[in-house]
């Protein structure tokens, strides 16, 4: 087996071949379950997907509380949600480049990444129509050891944002539908 940056090179290069050979294999579908409990309380359990052609369950749930800083009304008994799309984003770019780094061969050392979203609650109230709910714009500054020269480096950096799943979902429109069943 071998490993670059932690990734099974043998293995991601199989999971390659075997997409190419049935693209159904590279069809996911995730979910997540939330439960309101008080005041900006939620709590989130993700466990099951589908994938690679049939349904998985993790051997535990992942459970995640969101909430509102005092400032904000909550009791900061976790993150607030546009915090979690900054950790999503921040996960799924350092991901999408680790993995490509490790497929092209490039070692890794260490990754840091910062990011910063600027966010007028002017929208979420409702108190300005022309202000966006969600954010203006986010920033995000990586900071990577490797040998790699600075153009590798740079150009991984560029890939991470062409293929990360995230950034994608954030920085195109994608089609959600909300409904109520009761």
């Amino acid at each position: 087996m071998k490993q670059v940056n932690g990734v099974d090179i043998e293995k991601l290069s199989e999971t390659m071949n075997a997409i190419r050979g049935n693209p159904d294999i590279a069809k996911f579908n995730f979910r997540a379950t939330n439960k309101w409990l008080e005041g900006g309380h939620n709590r989130t359990t993700i466990n099951e997907f589908d994938g690679a052609c049939s349904m998985h369950n993790r051997a535990i749930s992942f459970v995640i509380d969101e909430d509102e800083p005092p400032v904000l009304l909550g009791q900061d008994k976790g993150a607030n949600p546009v915090e979690y799309a900054l950790t999503a984003l921040a996960g799924c770019l350092t991901t999408s480049l680790v993995y490509h780094a490790s497929a092209r061969g490039i070692k890794i050392d260490e990754v840091e990444s910062t990011l910063e979203g600027n966010l007028d609650i002017r929208g979420f109230l409702g108190l300005s129509e022309g202000i966006r709910n969600g954010y203006d714009g986010i920033q995000v500054t990586f900071k990577i050891k490797s040998d790699a020269p600075k153009e590798q480096l740079q150009e991984l950096v560029d890939i991470a944002k062409k293929r990360s799943p995230v950034f994608d979902i954030v920085s195109n429109p994608t089609p959600i539908s909300v409904r109520l069943d009761n």
